[in-house]
């Protein structure tokens, strides 16, 4: 697949304080280039929330109120984040969580188009043992050696998401074809509400 013809694509991981609707405690975004994810350009804000992080929340990601207290609020990061993001194409895996998501937290936020590695993964390896993240880093054996931080954390998982994305893509020739199998249809909601911690 020649990846230079691929639009401006961000892969984004969000991890959430459990509470429901979840409020934001941690956000990556890591760019897309040539079809090689650069951990040096990914960006990532821990964020303070609202309302407090649940016990099982912080035993899924490790981060827990006293290591956010002294993080900015959203409110302070929104814009940033928001500029970084633009239009761009996003991807992430199970990626209506992440837009449901971020749509909350920014409303006027509209990108070009949203692809999703548990629905691409779905289409393209349907006899998988299994299609979440973990399930299929081991699969494919995904080199992750190069992935910052540690599973669970959003750095970790977005650049999970772009070497899982990378090797789906190999079976398809081209974009269209690609986002054909991994977008999300229509206005990307979950059936229920989103699971994030």
């Amino acid at each position: 697949m020649i990846h230079e013809s691929w639009p401006r694509l961000m892969i984004v991981d969000v991890e959430g304080n459990g509470a429901a609707p979840p409020d934001l405690v941690e956000i990556a975004v890591l760019p897309l280039t040539g079809g090689v994810p650069h951990p040096a350009t990914a960006r990532a804000w821990l964020i303070r929330p609202p309302v407090p992080v649940t016990p099982f929340a912080t035993r899924v990601h490790k981060l827990d109120n006293a290591h956010l207290a002294d993080c900015p609020p959203w409110s302070a990061v929104a814009a940033e984040v928001g500029a970084l993001l633009g239009t761009a194409w996003i991807c992430a895996h199970n990626a209506s969580v992440e837009y449901k998501t971020l749509r909350r937290h920014l409303p006027d936020w509209k990108p070009d188009g949203v692809l999703d590695t548990l629905r691409l993964s779905r289409a393209t390896l349907p006899d998988a043992p299994g299609h979440n993240l973990d399930a299929l880093i081991e699969h494919l054996d995904l080199d992750l050696s190069q992935a910052p931080g540690q599973r669970h954390r959003a750095t970790f998982d977005a650049y999970a998401a772009a070497r899982l994305l990378l090797r789906l893509a190999e079976n398809y020739p081209t974009w269209e074809g690609l986002a054909e199998a991994a977008r999300l249809p229509g206005v990307p909601e979950p059936e229920a509400p989103p699971t994030l911690w």
